[in-house]
């Protein structure tokens, strides 16, 4: 089934639901072995020339004693949208920054997952819920 273009079905339909865990964004250069990376279990990697980013549970990486500078509550938009979907990320950053809520947005395949500071997650959630009504 491939995903949902139109952004007004997508505002509607688009059903945040706000992850109870903490997550973190962390960067190394270089890992010991490629097990480090699967014991810190990222729900989320990216490979930069500086190193590569983790987006990990601060718990982990707390145990871990790995370094990050923010606490991030994960809000996942439960809906298929699609990659060549056009105005999605715009419209939620656009909410959220009249709120004053940074917001970094990851999309996967099936849905978008946005990251926002903890002390603003709830507050976040509101915003978005308000699209669909």
């Amino acid at each position: 089934m491939s995903g949902i273009i139109k952004l007004e079905v997508l505002l509607k339909e688009m059903e945040p639901i706000l992850d109870i865990k903490e997550y973190v964004f962390c960067t190394k250069k270089v890992f010991k072995l490629e097990e480090d990376i699967v014991y810190l279990n990222p729900i989320g990697t990216f490979l930069e020339e500086e190193g590569i980013t983790l987006i990990i549970d601060k718990n982990i990486a707390d145990n871990c004693n790995l370094s990050y500078d923010g606490i991030f509550k994960k809000i996942t938009l439960n809906v298929h949208s699609s990659l060549e979907a056009v105005g999605l990320t715009a419209a939620i950053s656009n909410a959220l920054k009249q709120k004053d809520i940074s917001a970094n947005i990851v999309a996967g395949f099936y849905h978008d997952h946005i990251f926002i500071p903890k002390d603003k997650a709830i507050l976040a959630l509101k915003t978005l819920e308000e699209f669909s009504k």
